[in-house]
């Protein structure tokens, strides 16, 4: 399939989006966990709700925002699904996943700077196991699954719907729903609440893809595509 994106005026502004995205939801995925570490006294549940609150309301803008320009993927697995459904050419799914890369990348080091920690560093978290990555595919098969079901019966709603699923599932999934392997790697360069062990990254992102795969043959079924 020729690649639609390649073709389309503004495709410049398509990947500024995603990468403008991804900056913001990066950031505050590890600046709403660092704010929070430091404000819970060492609660670690006053943190983790801090930080879904931050991140689900944070996705919720950057879709409204975002989403007619670039559809507001802001993560690998939902390129990845859209190019599994054709929707999206090789090329423009490289672009765009190398733009929430870079862009989640600078979210991160301005957080650091803006909490005045080390720009660079890397994660001590160890986050591993067959209920880390379970929770992975769980996390990304229910994300991607929002996206395609709400796409097809009731777009408007994906805003609100995938907002109010990653609040859900951060709390019903045992890795807290990363969801995302963009954020999974810029969370592993990240030694924060919301960090990872760069040697656990390679799994999570591996569930993360199965997961999105799964979701689009799930849908594709169940919805009669």
């Amino acid at each position: 399939m020729a690649d639609a994106l390649a073709n389309t005026p503004g495709v410049a502004q398509k990947i500024a989006a995603e990468a403008i995205g991804s900056f913001f939801l990066f950031a505050a995925a590890i600046g709403a966990g660092s704010m929070a570490q430091i404000l819970s006294g060492g609660n670690i549940g006053v943190a983790l709700l801090a930080n879904t609150i931050a991140n689900g309301a944070v996705l919720y803008v950057l879709i409204v925002a975002l989403g007619p320009i670039s559809g507001a993927h802001s993560n690998p697995a939902v390129t990845f699904a859209f190019l599994l459904r054709q929707e999206i050419g090789a090329a423009s799914s490289a672009a765009f996943v190398a733009a929430q890369l870079a862009g989640g990348a600078l979210g991160a080091c301005a957080t650091h700077i803006m909490f005045e920690l080390p720009v660079l560093q890397f994660s001590t978290k160890v986050r591993t196991g067959v209920g880390q990555w379970t929770g992975e595919f769980i996390a990304t098969f229910g994300l991607v699954f929002t996206i395609l079901v709400l796409l097809r019966n009731r777009p408007s709603a994906i805003p609100a719907g995938v907002a109010l699923y990653i609040t859900s599932a951060y709390w019903f999934t045992s890795s807290t729903s990363f969801a995302n392997p963009a954020i999974t790697v810029v969370r592993s360069l990240s030694d924060t609440f919301a960090g990872i062990a760069p040697a656990d990254v390679p799994t999570f992102i591996a569930a993360q893809l199965v997961g999105a795969w799964v979701a689009v043959l799930v849908c594709r079924w169940l919805v009669a595509e």
